[in-house]
């Protein structure tokens, strides 16, 4: 089957051939004739395996063939957890759009908000926002929401892991009762079928690919060593593979920093992007690491969502997630598309409960290897692992430290219920929202404070 075969319009065929592409993925076989039906979907695959264009293709199909907005106006609307899945999804709706007459803008917070405002004035084909930066500029009266045709909610299941449940409600108040609603999730659960309900009519279901399953194309390896020597070990490996894209996710924001600057005096060119970073920061360092500038990015989990890097060859779990979950989701970032991919795993005697969590959800044993050299201490013994973040044994989602101060493990990943009322962000960090993304009116009830910043 080829993209001609799905009824797609002859601009959007040369836009996709421009692309590189010629055969449809399994979502977006049955997801682009199902959207372009005109109903509701609710649709589930692995990471990187195309549901960005299984919704924008046939989006702007059906956009194209109707009236253009009104003065702020909105006709399409994606909503996306972090600011780099919303630059992504733009470049997706720019790129697969450029023969058509339809306008676009993506809007965040973290960065001013005159040029998104002069951007939505005249009215938009399709918009894709953050929840905090779109309320906020609704509430402003910048934004109409009224008559929005479609609404694409995309990466649903880390909206929800991040607390922006209370967000959607409110801006689903805002919407029309009459649209067509697309709900894109790389996992299945419970929760996103709750969601389901209540937002969808009669949705047409597809799941890819069972839930919380690991694309075949990646190789997945443990390396046993000790704590102390991680950073030494991650160095070697790099060095004497020659390793020359390296994606490493790291927990804290602290450790992402420490262990560039380690890397850098290494000479391996490294830089840490997270969610204490400006906007022009984080863009300017996933620019040099696209363009092979940079050969390590180290990230925390905000970069496990949004980044689309073409044959990214190697993802490095310099310490293992809380959340099981995540483990999916961070070396989803490679083995995209059918390409081949290596996701490694520095496990030192501290994250033998987050292990055993990881190999019990993707129901699998991963290979464990000691690299010479840097062979672990037999006798060493576990300590909690940084912020108390794992006193329940093992990085479970419930329970554990409640503690919403910013040095208290808070965050849903392993500390308190975060899914239950923690703090969120459209920057990114899983249980805080930067202030220039809080609506107006909740700034000036808490007095004009500044961020507390968590750990992600």
């Amino acid at each position: 089957m080829s993209f001609s075969d799905l009824g797609l319009r002859a601009e959007l065929l040369r836009a996709v051939e421009a692309q590189g592409y010629d055969t449809p993925t399994p979502i977006q076989r049955q997801a682009i004739p199902a959207v372009l039906k005109g109903g509701d979907l609710l649709a589930s695959a692995q990471t990187g395996t195309g549901k960005t264009a299984g919704f924008t293709l046939p989006m702007l199909q059906r956009l194209a063939e109707g009236p253009r907005p009104a003065k702020c106006q909105i006709r399409a609307l994606v909503l996306t957890p972090t600011r780099e899945l919303a630059a992504q999804v733009g470049e997706s709706v720019r790129d697969y759009g450029k023969h058509l007459s339809l306008t676009h803008h993506v809007i965040f917070g973290g960065v001013g908000q005159q040029p998104q405002i002069d951007a939505i004035r005249p009215g938009l084909d399709v918009l894709v926002a953050t929840p905090g930066r779109l309320l906020d500029l609704h509430q402003q009266g910048h934004v109409n929401l009224s008559q929005v045709e479609i609404l694409v909610l995309d990466e649903a299941d880390r909206m929800l892991d991040m607390g922006f449940i209370h967000d959607i409600r409110r801006v689903l108040k805002l919407l029309p009762e009459k649209r067509q609603n697309l709900l894109f999730s790389a996992t299945f659960s419970s929760e996103i079928q709750a969601l389901a309900d209540k937002l969808l009519d009669r949705p047409e279901m597809i799941e890819v690919a069972r839930r919380n399953t690991t694309a075949e194309t990646v190789d997945q390896a443990v390396y046993r060593v000790d704590r102390e020597r991680k950073r030494e070990l991650l160095a070697h490996l790099i060095e004497s593979h020659r390793w020359y894209q390296v994606l490493v996710f790291t927990r804290t924001k602290h450790g992402a920093n420490r262990l560039a600057e380690h890397l850098d005096k290494r000479n391996i060119t490294a830089m840490a992007i997270h969610g204490n970073k400006s906007q022009s920061a984080r863009t300017r360092a996933l620019g040099a690491f696209k363009s092979g500038d940079l050969q390590v990015l180290v990230a925390t989990d905000i970069a496990a969502r949004g980044l689309d890097i073409d044959e990214l060859p190697h993802v490095v779990n310099f310490e293992l997630p809380n959340v099981a979950e995540d483990y999916v989701h961070r070396i989803g970032r490679t083995g995209r598309a059918g390409n081949e991919g290596q996701a490694v795993s520095l496990v030192c005697v501290d994250e033998h409960g987050l292990l055993k969590n990881i190999e019990r959800l993707i129901k699998r044993d991963l290979e464990k290897r000691i690299e010479p050299g840097f062979e672990p201490d037999p006798n060493a013994k576990p300590e909690p692992i940084e912020n108390g973040r794992n006193r329940r044994g093992g990085g479970q989602r419930r329970g554990g430290n409640t503690n919403r101060n910013s040095g208290g493990g808070s965050s849903g990943n392993g500390g308190g219920n975060q899914r239950n009322g923690g703090q969120r962000s459209d920057n990114g960090n899983s249980h805080n929202r930067n202030a220039s993304d809080q609506p107006a009116r909740r700034r000036r009830r808490r007095g004009g404070q500044g961020n507390r910043q968590g750990q992600a």
